[in-house]
């Protein structure tokens, strides 16, 4: 009988050994999540100085998944800093290794640039976001080490993943760690280190809802609500989603640099 039970026990250790997943394939899970193939969103934008005062700007965003392939454009249509009114970006995803085609529209300047790699690691309109942090970096470009199979997080039991560039010239940051929800595969809490390995960063998914097509046909686990902060300088930004709607089709003409001049759709 003793015997049986060592056989036994050590066959559930083998097994469990064999299913445990690794730092990569956590990621790889959270990255196969399938997204809307469109989305249309109205969100609202804050930013929080430290001394709790707030910008506010109103966002619509269009989103859009072709074979993978994600393209995202947003449009400030206020009220905001008048700089940033009518400020449009557009970001297009590339296959492979190669980076994302990013876009902005600077209606101070009435013209639309190319956002350079050079330009990655610069705020995004003033939020706590850099351009890259914008992105979906390619999995191989970092080693991903497991901390934890199931850790505590923000009410969610998780993964908990540390990320690091394979070459430190790739990224901004030295590493970064991520909660992972098990159940959802959705990363809700992540801290960014600096260079020297100080935490710079933050980010807190606040609200995480299941958002339904209007066919109810598919249901995606979507953050509703979101705060970055800078900790090495107090600030803040927080993104709340106010309404979306997901897998209705919108024009091609959105996703174009057409559109971020005019902010008009070709037809």
């Amino acid at each position: 009988m003793k015997l049986t039970k060592t056989l036994t026990a050590a066959v559930l250790m083998l097994s469990s050994a064999a299913f445990a997943l690794d730092g990569r394939e956590v990621i790889q899970k959270v990255l196969d999540e399938k997204d809307p193939s469109f989305s249309q969103t109205q969100v609202v934008m804050e930013l929080i100085e430290k001394n709790g005062q707030k910008d506010v700007r109103n966002i619509i965003e269009y989103g859009r998944d072709v074979n993978g392939l994600k393209s995202i454009v947003m449009d400030f249509v206020g009220p905001g800093t008048s700089k940033v009114k009518g400020t449009r970006f557009l970001l297009q995803e590339n296959e492979g290794n190669k980076d994302d085609d990013k876009f902005i529209y600077l209606p101070e300047l009435k013209t639309t640039r190319r956002v350079s790699t050079a330009d990655g690691s610069k705020s995004f309109v003033g939020t706590d976001a850099s351009y890259d942090d914008l992105s979906t970096r390619d999995i191989d470009l970092d080693t991903h080490e497991l901390l934890s199979e199931n850790e505590p997080m923000n009410g969610y039991n998780c993964y908990k993943v540390k990320s690091t560039a394979k070459k430190a010239s790739d990224s901004q940051y030295g590493y970064k760690v991520q909660w992972i929800d098990r159940e959802k595969n959705i990363p809700v809490y992540a801290e960014m280190y600096d260079k020297k390995g100080k935490l710079e960063k933050t980010l807190k998914v606040e609200k995480l809802e299941v958002v339904k097509s209007e066919d109810g046909k598919n249901s995606y686990n979507t953050p509703m609500v979101t705060l970055m902060e800078n900790v090495q300088t107090g600030h803040k930004t927080r993104l709340s989603i106010m309404k979306i709607v997901v897998d209705k089709p919108l024009p091609a003409g959105v996703f174009t640099q057409s559109f971020l001049n005019t902010g008009k759709i070709a037809k």
